[in-house]
């Protein structure tokens, strides 16, 4: 009988079978982002930890450095490919392959850095903050400070207001959407721009509460019917260059419940709040939009109040 996280994490990532990490590993984005972050981050001599390691190919990077990767992965059969694949590589032999929970595991010694990817869009159905911030608590209790270094060490989430197609070959379906960023979908209307709604630190407490109201000026006519969630982990920062290495996420594009028309100048009015690691309905369930000022209406007062001065 599998208890209340077994449950949880059979449909939030850590059963899926290994056949579905070959799209990790396909995702070149994804590999080269954190190739080039942990060559950056791991020196030689280093002592890593690699907590949810999959196939095992972030801990394969950072044994290319490392004196030692301990690589923990709760799914059996991940555990056992993670082994395979590992004695096919260089210096896979660095990497210890361990069967335990990352909510749970501690190293045997202090390590330098923590590598974790349990990333889902606006740290939503994945445990990444949950699972980092245990972590911080055990380790210091065990080992006292300092921190290791996190990989990612921080994360920035942006909303934009769209226009959406949902028609589907004359099948209309307003439903979730997962697209790369670098693909142009015709029948999408960027309305306003991005506005960043979160900042998670690493290495400082992270809430777990995600909760925001913000504005947007629209720049284009449409009706508003989505709003697209955009999360930049922000792998490694270089510090000698002030520049990062970041990867992004697929854009999560979420449907409203109710559609807004809009004009160029009108302000819109976005709130939400839900929980890192919760599920995507409750995001969808917090979402107000609201046109609080029209264009026409300020002209209007903006003309009222010229008279008047």
């Amino acid at each position: 009988m599998l208890n209340e996280r077994e449950i949880e994490s059979c449909y939030l990532g850590q059963f899926i079978p290994v056949h579905y990490h070959h799209n990790m590993l396909m995702d070149h984005n994804r590999m080269h982002s954190f190739k080039s972050a942990i060559f950056h981050a791991v020196k030689p001599g280093a002592k890593v930890l690699e907590l949810g390691g999959g196939t095992g190919v972030l801990s394969f990077f950072a044994a290319q450095q490392a004196d030692k990767v301990y690589c923990v992965e709760f799914n059996p059969d991940m555990v056992r490919e993670a082994r395979r694949f590992l004695a096919m590589n260089e210096n896979g032999h660095k990497v210890e392959v361990v069967h335990a929970d990352a909510f749970d595991y501690l190293p045997p010694e202090p390590v330098d850095i923590v590598i974790c990817e349990m990333i889902h869009v606006g740290m939503l159905r994945e445990k990444q903050v949950e699972v980092i911030e245990a972590f911080k608590r055990r380790y210091l209790a065990r080992f006292g400070g300092p921190l290791p270094v996190f990989l990612p060490e921080a994360v920035i989430m942006a909303v934009q207001p769209l226009q959406a197609e949902y028609d589907f070959e004359g099948f209309h379906a307003p439903i979730i959407q997962f697209q790369p960023t670098n693909v142009v979908y015709p029948g999408t209307v960027e309305l306003a721009q991005p506005g960043v709604y979160s900042v998670l630190d690493f290495s400082q407490p992270v809430d777990s509460l995600i909760a925001w109201e913000g504005q947007f000026l629209v720049e284009k006519a449409g009706s508003l019917n989505a709003l697209r969630f955009i999360t930049k982990n922000v792998l490694s920062i270089i510090e000698e260059r002030g520049t990062t290495i970041d990867w992004l996420n697929h854009y999560m594009t979420l449907p409203l419940a109710r559609a807004l028309d809009v004009q160029p100048g009108d302000i819109v009015q976005v709130s939400f709040a839900y929980r890192a690691g919760g599920s995507i309905p409750s995001l969808e369930a917090s979402i107000r939009t609201e046109v609080v000022a029209k264009y026409e209406e300020q002209v209007v007062e903006r003309a009222a109040e010229a008279a008047f001065a």
